[in-house]
């Protein structure tokens, strides 16, 4: 036999009350004036913290090609 304890009302909100979805935070790239998630590479520039990391341009070259 189980015994159950008894679930309040406020007991179920207070649990509940950090099941909301927060908004992602986008961030605007100074240079261009893109936006992009944080942390993430902006892929219309291909840049990130200031440094190239993926060249844009040769990417969509090559699907193109395939």
């Amino acid at each position: 036999m189980v015994i159950r304890m008894r679930h309040t009302k406020s007991h179920t909100a207070n649990r509940r009350s950090h099941h909301a979805l927060a908004t992602p935070s986008h961030v605007t790239d100074q240079k261009t004036g893109s936006t992009h998630l944080r942390h993430r590479i902006d892929m219309k520039t291909g840049m990130y913290k200031g440094r190239k990391v993926i060249d844009i341009v040769a990417k969509v070259a090559k699907k193109q090609s395939a």
